[in-house]
This record gives structure tokens, sequence and C-alpha cells, in this order.
């Protein structure tokens, strides 16, 4: 049976790399970088991992990181991340609900927000040396530019959104599925824009101690239209991972690694590319302890080195990562913290069959 699902994947994983890699090219010159957001990732415990978790995910991030891991879910969880960059100006938070359905199926919604709130709008504040007021098109270069009226300006917030619609089945005892529906807002003061995605994964229990994952994100090619006339494509990215599991008496130590394949022609800017396609690589690592307390390493793929903590509560985890940038990159060192609340209770477990 093992062998059978293995073989299946292996089939799937191989058509769509092919549909993806023959599908994308027409659209490279207008798509890198447009889903950045989406890429920095969610969950005190999987970036503490260097987001190597397309394998290991079974919680309610798992959403985001690989819908089919929903399927793990014996109880519901919410799980709430807050995440700051340059010194508070950029807010990145996250949220979702994930919820056993039947016997075998989890079914959640998640959103995402990145946004730099209260940028200040002088483009109707400009006044002359009388006090006049400028038309925002004779600002600059213009002579008569004094001052800036405060009681004019207005404040706007630029801010992306994503939010997924998810669905995972465990078909078998060691074979999962999962879809998202994602919906993409972006806006801009006056400019806005909207995207309709669709991301899938699976994952297969290769051994008793091994775990492979597979998601594709952005499986269709995801167009994002803006009421000025714009369109912005997100490209698949193609996740893949894998993760052993070893019990040492009380301890479990769980090494993890993964990959990221874009095709979008990247090529420098990725760790290493092969024509159109460009490959990101990530592993990380946890050692836990009697399932309470755990320490986390791990190395990302935008080049940052993680180290975190997580502690298991009753009803409640708490994780915390700590990621160190190199010093070209410039993003500044980032501290997140993510709780996940389970409503472990009897009346809330999944039904069996």
């Amino acid at each position: 049976m093992k062998h059978k699902y293995l073989r299946a994947a292996g089939i799937w994983l191989a058509v769509c790399c092919l549909w993806i890699s023959q599908n994308s090219a027409p659209l490279l010159a207008g798509a890198k970088y447009a889903g950045e957001f989406i890429a920095i990732g969610v969950g005190g415990r999987a970036l503490g991992l260097g987001s190597s978790y397309v394998a290991l995910a079974n919680d309610v991030t798992s959403a985001y990181w690989n819908p089919s891991g929903l399927s793990k879910i014996q109880f519901p969880q919410i799980a709430l991340m807050h995440d700051e960059r340059f010194a508070g100006l950029v807010n990145y938070d996250y949220a979702a609900i994930a919820a056993p359905f039947g016997a075998n199926a989890t079914v959640a919604f998640s959103a995402i927000r990145l946004g730099v709130d209260n940028i200040p709008n002088t483009q109707f504040a400009a006044l002359d040396a009388n006090g006049n007021l400028l038309p925002p098109d004779q600002v600059q270069p213009n002579p008569d530019f004094a001052r800036i009226d405060p009681s004019r300006v207005t404040y706007f917030n630029a801010a992306d959104w994503a939010f997924y619609l998810s669905y995972a089945k465990q078909q078998s005892e060691d074979f999962s599925l999962g879809a998202n529906l994602k919906i993409i807002r972006r806006d801009q003061d006056a400019g806005s824009a909207t995207g309709i995605g669709f991301d899938i994964g699976a994952q297969y229990q290769a051994a008793e101690n091994v775990l492979l994952g597979a998601s594709i994100q952005d499986v269709t090619t995801t167009l994002i239209a803006w009421n000025t006339g714009t369109n912005e494509f997100l490209t698949p990215t193609l996740k893949l991972g894998a993760a052993y599991i070893h019990t040492l008496g009380d301890f479990q130590l769980i090494p993890t690694a993964g990959a990221d394949v874009r095709f979008e022609g990247r090529e420098y800017a990725a760790q290493a590319h092969l024509g159109p396609a460009s490959f990101d690589f990530h592993a990380g690592g946890e050692v836990a302890y009697q399932h309470i307390v755990a320490l986390r390493f791990g190395y990302s793929e935008l080049g940052s080195l993680n180290v975190g903590a997580g502690v298991k509560l009753p009803k409640i985890d708490i994780d915390y990562t700590f990621a160190k940038f190199d010093s070209e990159n410039q993003l500044g060192n980032t501290h997140r913290v993510s709780l996940t609340f389970t409503l472990e209770s009897e009346q809330f477990r999944r039904i069996s069959e």
C-alpha cells in the first residue's frame, strides 16, 4: 500500500512540475516578487525551523505551509502571530482557525496582513508664501512652495492581505491531501488590487519515522488585477520537504530539510538556478523534552539564521523565534511570537470512524 501511494505522489508531483514549467514561461516578465509578502511565513515553530515545515506540518498553520497537514488535527485550533520590522514601521499579522470535519477531514480559515499604517499624504497640504493652497501637480518644482499645512495632511494605510479557505483529507493512514482557495487584496491609498489563487499539498509517511511533503502555491498562476489597469502574476512555487523523527527516552530529535522551487527566472537572486527554475534551500532541527519544552534552530531560504523555543501548556502553545539576517540583507533582525490555542476537550475531539 505504501508503494502505491508513493508512486501516485511521485506521478502527481512530476505532472505538476511539467505543467508549471510549460505554462509559467509567458508570464515571467511581469511575475517576479509580486507575492513576496506571502513568503514571509507563519508560526513560531515553523519559522524556528528555518521554514522547513512542509513535511512536518501538523497543526493549524499547515494551511499556509502544506494544507494536507491539517488532516492531522484532532481538536479545533486557533493561531495568532505578530511580527514587527524596521523599528515597528512594518507590521505583519496572522490569524487562523481550523476544525476537524468528520472522521478524516479538516476545514480552516486563515488571514495574513502586511501593512504600513498612518502614512501621511501631503499632496493637498502644500501652501505658498501667502498661505494659498497649491495644486498637487504644481508643488515641485515650484518656487512659491513654502510649507505644509498640518491641518490639511491626511493619512492612509498601505496593506497587503491574503485569505485562505482550506480543506484537507487523510486518504489513508500514511497519505494526506489538501487544498487552499486563496484571495489576495492589496490597498495603497487610491490604488487597489484583487487576486484569486489555489494551493495544493500532500504528505506521505514513507517509513515509521520518515515524513515527506510537497505543496504547490499558486498552482494555476494567480492573477492580481489593479484598478489602474496593471496586472501582476504569482507564478507557482513548489515546496518540498522531508523530516525524520527520532525518539530517545524522554527526548525527541527532529532534523528537517526542504527546498523552494520557483519558475520565474530569478537566476542570481536565488541560491541556485537552472534556466527559469530557481532553487532556495532551508533546514532546521528541533529537540523536544516530553513534548512540553522544545529548542529549535534553522537556516531559511532568506538567508537568516533562526533560533527559537517553544513551551506546551494546557490548551496553549507558545513559540518564539529570533531571526538574524546577514549584513547585506538589510531587513534587520526580527523577533516573532506565536500562540496556538487548542480546544482540547472530548466534546470537540474528531469523531471516529
